[in-house]
């Protein structure tokens, strides 16, 4: 399709599917549709699923536009929710990836059940409001043509049901999969992981080695001869319906729960004192109430605690954790809550998640999605500058460039004398970081904001800073 200079930006990830396009204008997210994809939407729009769906949260909030904007080159315009924070498959723990694909089950069984059905099954049509997950792939749904299979089910096993299976029954974080391959993990690496006898683990001989076995039997025939082929083997809706309960039955079945990690019980075991605590919850809480609103972005959230604070006076909150055990903890925390305002997700800050995909724009990278009102860095200075050896001046450009101009960056600098800060540098040279100073720290704070607050804590080795950026 051909797109008309009106002030729209296309929606870099939007392109697989032909029959539709998502773009913005200003703050509005609108999806383009085709004649036929027109067709399909409006005969679901009325239906009482579609409806249903929509006012549990469980689709995303949708309505088209009328009349469609003359200039649009498409038959038809929607407009969606916008959700605060797009997030990626591979930054969520195993029980988010886990809720993710019950939740694609649960819409796509109720879809068939009205006589529709959806064109893929990725893990992408998947984002969170806060501990939430919401389907947001409207696009996708078409209606359901007895005698042909699902065709998301490949897709639904590349990118949610095979990392949950690498999660649990090999024991390995299905994270770094998901972000080395837009598509996800194929069927014949898959085989590869699970053979000997692995290969009788729960749904790994129907879904990994039958599928793959089906899918080498069928590489050279069309689509069109596989439909076929179906049609006269009497494939209908209640097999498909079949197929769909039994995926969900698994992947309730494969619950996986992390253990304990380095990092799980750091509230506990790290070295701030009562008087500490209570002065640096105290801290964060008048500098995010000073902001006041908007979004804030919590880096090294660890347990939530200091997320939690932000979210009473922050709209939405990103808690950024690098331990997927820590992350998981957090997230079915948030999800017994009810928590719709703070999404916790999984991320090395010395090495955030790069853009992907296609021309590697097509899967955003973390910087170019994350800027905040509000940036919490606590105890993570000093992870970032002797720990993983970043220089001081570069720790604090990637923290101001995550804080919108004008918003505040709420800063934690660890002293060399505090135990933390004494254990990492017992690993490393001598003399290896003779800049890590307070007064070098503040010297390179000033040159890029305005210090509005500042309180040392009551330990006398931590300093918090409230920095106003580009002010």
């Amino acid at each position: 399709m051909t797109i008309p200079d009106t002030g729209v930006r296309v929606e870099p990830g939007s392109f697989r599917d032909p029959g539709n396009r998502v773009f913005h204008r200003g703050e509005e997210v609108l999806r383009g549709l085709d004649e036929r994809s027109a067709r399909d939407w409006r005969a679901l729009s009325v239906t009482d699923f579609f409806r249903q769906a929509t006012s549990t949260g469980q689709i995303v909030g949708t309505e088209e536009l009328t009349p469609t904007p003359v200039d649009a080159p498409w038959t038809a315009v929607l407009r969606h929710e916008r959700i605060p924070f797009v997030s990626h498959p591979y930054e969520w723990s195993s029980a988010m990836l886990r809720d993710a694909a019950l939740l694609h089950l649960d819409v796509l069984r109720a879809a068939l059940e009205a006589g529709f059905t959806t064109k893929d099954g990725s893990a992408y049509n998947v984002q969170w409001r806060g501990a939430r997950p919401v389907f947001i792939d409207v696009g996708s749904f078409e209606a359901l043509r007895d005698g042909e299979p699902w065709a998301g089910y490949r897709q639904f096993c590349q990118t949610l049901l095979y990392p949950l299976l690498i999660q649990a029954h090999l024991g390995l974080d299905f994270q770094p999969f998901l972000r080395a391959r837009v598509d996800g993990v194929e069927p014949d690496q898959m085989r590869r992981l699970f053979g000997g006898a692995r290969r009788w683990r729960a749904g790994v001989p129907t879904h990994v080695h039958l599928h793959g076995a089906m899918q080498a039997r069928n590489s050279a025939a069309s689509t069109t001869d596989v439909r076929a082929q179906l049609r006269a083997a009497g494939f209908s809706r209640e097999l498909a319906l079949a197929t769909v309960r039994g995926l969900t039955k698994l992947v309730r079945r494969i619950d996986h729960r992390p253990g304990d990690s380095h990092w799980s019980d750091y509230q506990r075991t790290c070295a701030y004192s009562v008087p500490d605590r209570q002065a640096k919850e105290e801290f964060v809480d008048r500098a995010v109430a000073a902001v006041g609103g908007g979004s804030a972005l919590d880096l090294g959230a660890n347990d939530g605690r200091y997320a939690r604070i932000a979210a009473r006076h922050a709209a939405h909150v990103v808690a950024v954790e690098q331990d997927p055990a820590v992350v998981d903890t957090l997230y079915r925390a948030l999800r017994e809550e009810g928590e719709t305002r703070i999404l916790p997700l999984v991320m090395d800050l010395a090495d955030p998640s790069p853009g992907g995909g296609w021309r590697g724009v097509e899967r955003a990278a973390f910087a170019d999605r994350a800027r905040a009102d509000t940036v919490l860095a606590l105890a993570v200075v000093h992870h970032l500058a002797i720990g993983r050896n970043v220089p001081l001046p570069e720790v604090l450009d990637q923290l101001t460039a995550l804080t919108v101009a004008g918003g505040s960056l709420v800063v934690e600098f660890v002293h060399p004398d505090d135990p933390m800060a004494r254990r990492l540098l017992a690993n490393k040279p001598d003399g290896l970081f003779p800049d890590y100073r307070r007064d070098v720290f503040e010297a390179l704070l000033a040159r890029r904001g305005r210090v509005v607050a500042r309180t040392e804590l009551p330990s006398g080795t931590r300093t918090l800073y409230q920095v106003v950026v580009g002010g």
